[in-house]
């Protein structure tokens, strides 16, 4: 059986379609919705902001962490977590993983994975920030971000973060990641 493999080029554009369509046609729903008005709503409660907080326990992304794994870029070790989301717990049991990473829209490296993660009980969708390990749940990519990402998608997932430069991120070609001992 042949296998049909899209170009690089044509990745990126239907990605990059995927990730802006739905938000287009959210502002385009919210706007048409409108108004014209002032909101009027009442603002939430302080008890209810600090409900949305982040637990103690953040990476430098502000996202909750509880796992942490070996990574190297290019043969050099990196300190690296995963979240407690059941994405990255997925992918942990995929590990050890070698991948070859290529570049996407100038923001991210990317890789396939072996199979897609299981993407139920998600947490809120949250902006992928540079250092961000992150799961592309339509195409089943790892995405390792060296630039602050597009804005919140349920298709991103956050699975954990990197410690580091945006330089060594942007410049990598392979990933090694292992269980820590």
């Amino acid at each position: 059986m042949t296998t049909f493999r899209m170009p690089p080029t044509t990745r990126a554009a239907l990605r990059l379609l995927l990730r802006t369509a739905p938000a287009a046609a959210l502002l385009l729903a919210g706007t048409a919705c409108s108004s014209g008005t002032p909101d009027t709503a009442p603002a939430a409660s302080p008890s209810a902001a600090s409900e949305r907080q982040q637990p103690p326990s953040a990476s430098p992304s502000g996202r909750s962490t509880s796992m942490n794994i070996r990574v190297t870029l290019d043969g050099r070790p990196v300190d690296a977590v995963l979240n407690d989301s059941p994405a990255a717990r997925d992918l942990a049991e995929l590990l050890p993983l070698t991948l070859d990473l290529e570049d996407f829209h100038d923001t991210e490296r990317v890789a396939d994975l072996p199979r897609k993660l299981n993407t139920g009980g998600a947490p809120e969708p949250a902006a992928a920030k540079a250092g961000d390990i992150a799961y592309y749940a339509p195409w089943g990519n790892l995405a390792l971000f060296y630039q602050d990402g597009p804005a919140p998608s349920p298709d991103l997932l956050v699975l954990g973060h990197l410690d580091v430069s945006a330089d060594q991120l942007g410049q990598a070609t392979r990933i090694t990641i292992e269980a820590a001992s």
